[in-house]
């Protein structure tokens, strides 16, 4: 298995990404954190008038996907089919795992991992199209979970 990572400056193109995404589609102010696959921090980024607990919230989303080895919809549905599995988890995770999009997995061309990032400003669907945007701005693939619905 190769181990790879996000590198700075994929991370801060990603950032940027998303925020244009955001300027241009008129979102409110964005959090975006963007972690490698151990769930380290590497960049994170705070709009003018995003919130006090917006960084929290955005390493949250993406630390839950990293932590969990599953995406954002995966976790929901299993909050929805098993509460008290998602609320130990929760717990365990001291409150770094959410279960509404906007954490989203960061894979290369070949699908290997290089991380995932979170956002949070907006609605939980605003906040994943930025990530989305902000991925594909620097060449890379997301991971959602919303590839495999019907």
């Amino acid at each position: 298995m190769r181990l790879v990572a996000i590198t700075l400056e994929q991370a801060q193109g990603l950032i940027d990404g998303a925020v244009k995404h955001a300027a241009a589609n008129d979102l409110q102010p964005l959090t975006v954190a963007v972690l490698d696959p151990g769930g380290v921090l590497v960049a994170l980024a705070r709009q003018d008038g995003s919130g006090l607990l917006r960084p929290d919230l955005a390493v949250a989303k993406a630390w839950g996907v990293l932590g969990l080895g599953m995406n954002n919809r995966a976790i929901a549905a299993r909050a929805e089919s098993s509460p008290e599995f998602f609320t130990s988890v929760a717990t365990l995770a001291q409150g770094r795992v959410l279960s509404v999009p906007g954490g989203v997995f960061v894979r290369d061309a070949e699908g290997a991992l290089l991380g995932a990032c979170g956002a949070t400003g907006d609605t939980s669907v605003n906040d994943e199209l930025a990530l989305l945007a902000g991925i594909e701005s620097v060449g890379l693939r997301a991971e959602t979970g919303a590839e495999v619905e019907v």
